[in-house]
């Protein structure tokens, strides 16, 4: 596991490094925009090419392309595997500017397609989707970029280079945070920043796709236009296909809870996106790094029919994930206002937009440990290929959010919205794991009910002492943000540490392996 520890330690610091720039462009583009109807539209917009990548990239193209090619690899080395990623390439060139090439004809008729959908002409919500739509036409060539990364980054994981890959997130980061940097310099109105900010995106989509492109150089891969379609390209597509339908019930559920949020006020789109940006921060930590390099070793396992070692594999990496994303969702809950105040209250984004935004990310928070369990249980069925069961679970997940969407929007706003969204994912990580248990018996949760007890107790008394804490600074009555920061570099640090001497007195299995990730990190 030594050498698997080494790359969870080297995705973990690329994809945090990442995570705190995306946090930091949120918090820059809050102050530039606020929570109002531009910085909505920008969200629900430059979500459609992103739920695209989703769709054709990451998740069905890897799922689908890292067995194929590792068995390229091994049957004919690297010339069979580099045909191969010519290949798949090639053919993620053509759909995707097909993709574009029809997205934009829609998008210039979204007023006759919204009134078509029953939007009245006087509507509020009209000139917002009209404004998410004029974005959207600008923003979806960044789809063909990052499909194309996601490629690469499959290619280079089957090589065995994790790191690359792992940074290139964080050019798109960079370059968006120097796109607002400009525009706040050169005190350009809003729409000239806006144009900026696309632009941002797309040429951080660039180099998405041209950091892990330059990897396989190196190794070796030249590239070239090539549409012949052979077997593996077929075994692609086969593999690909319950995964496409699973994004796209995935892919759909995002949209709708964008469009809801668009259409229930100015400011609902804009706080869940700034809510889910927080959250991702411990997620990428951790979860996103151990399943990258989870999944290889169990792909292999299962490839192997040693069910035994396994099933060791999936519980080491949900435990580890566990670990970190059960207090961090405790903590999320007590702090959520402060974190919320000190990240994002400056500029155009007021304490009204902290006390919207608060609630929503405290419910939000309380999914974190469902989400990391479902990035694992995914992992798990694609090793044993079997696509169908994700497929089922994404409609689960999706009738579950609209459904309460719809429903709890009417009673709570925007905090109804991201109730559902938490619900869904309970919904959909208790489905995954009962027939994951059902597959291989091996595989259920009853080895980690007596760890996960123990995280669980931890976790209670640093929430116990969070608590106390974040009261006694707030009673303290302390001036400006004092206070902030006193509860993020000081009781954080104070109850990270009593979290950590609770692990290790309980003898949680796995802290040792923590330790080591934490050391690898600094």
């Amino acid at each position: 596991m030594s050498k698997s520890l080494q790359n969870i330690g080297a995705v973990a610091t690329a994809t945090v490094v990442s995570r705190v720039l995306g946090l930091g462009r949120e918090m820059a583009q809050a102050a530039v925009f606020g929570t109002g109807a531009l910085n909505s539209a920008f969200t629900a917009a430059f979500t459609l090419p992103n739920l695209f990548r989703r769709l054709l990239g990451e998740g069905a193209l890897t799922a689908a392309f890292v067995p194929t090619m590792s068995e390229a690899l091994a049957q004919q080395r690297r010339d069979g595997a580099f045909a191969l990623v010519s290949k798949v390439a090639s053919w993620l060139l053509v759909v995707t500017l097909l993709i574009v090439g029809v997205a934009m004809v829609l998008l210039t008729q979204a007023g006759p397609l919204a009134r078509l959908a029953g939007v009245a002409a006087d509507s509020d919500a009209l000139p917002r989707l009209l404004l998410g739509a004029e974005l959207a036409l600008v923003l979806f060539p960044y789809m063909v970029f990052v499909c194309l990364a996601a490629a690469f980054s499959a290619a280079c994981q089957v090589l065995g280079r994790f790191r690359e890959p792992a940074w290139s997130p964080v050019w798109l980061n960079c370059c968006i945070l120097a796109a607002l940097g400009a525009g706040a310099w050169l005190a350009w109105g809003d729409t000239a920043r806006m144009n900026l900010l696309c632009a941002g995106v797309l040429a951080g989509g660039f180099l998405q796709m041209a950091v892990p492109a330059a990897v396989l150089w190196r190794e070796g891969w030249r590239p070239g236009f090539d549409l012949q379609v052979d077997d593996r390209v077929r075994q692609i597509v086969r593999l690909m296909g319950p995964t496409v339908i699973s994004s796209a019930i995935y892919l759909i559920n995002m949209a709708v809870s964008r469009l809801v949020g668009l259409s229930l006020n100015d400011n609902a789109a804009a706080v869940l996106n700034l809510a889910t940006r927080v959250m991702e921060l411990p997620i990428g930590v951790f979860t996103i790094a151990v399943a990258t390099v989870v999944f290889p070793l169990i792909a292999g396992h299962a490839a192997r029919q040693d069910w035994a070692q396994l099933a060791a594999d999936y519980h080491r990496g949900l435990r580890l994930v566990l670990l970190i994303n059960v207090p961090a969702a405790a903590g999320l809950v007590l702090l959520s206002e402060p974190i919320t105040r000190l990240l994002f209250e400056r500029g155009q984004f007021a304490a009204t937009d902290t006390a919207l935004m608060t609630p929503v990310l405290a419910v939000c928070a309380l999914g974190l440990p469902f989400i990391s369990h479902v990035s694992l249980a995914l992992r798990a069925f694609y090793a044993l290929k079997d696509t169908a069961t994700p497929v089922r679970a994404a409609a689960l997940s999706f009738v579950v959010n609209l459904g309460l969407s719809l429903l709890l929007m009417r009673w709570w706003g925007t905090v109804g919205l991201a109730a559902a969204g938490t619900l869904a994912v309970v919904a959909q990580s208790l489905y995954l794991q009962a027939k994951l248990a059902g597959r291989q018996p091996g595989l259920g949760l009853a080895p980690l009910w007596d760890d996960l007890g123990k995280i669980l107790v931890a976790a209670a008394g640093m929430a116990a002492l969070t608590w106390a804490g974040a009261r006694g600074l707030a009673a303290a009555g302390l001036p400006g943000k004092a206070g902030d920061w006193l509860v993020v570099l000081g009781l954080i640090p104070l109850s990270a540490a009593a979290y950590g001497a609770a692990v290790w007195t309980l003898r949680v299995t796995g802290r040792e392996e923590m330790l080591q990730l934490l050391r690898r990190g600094r």
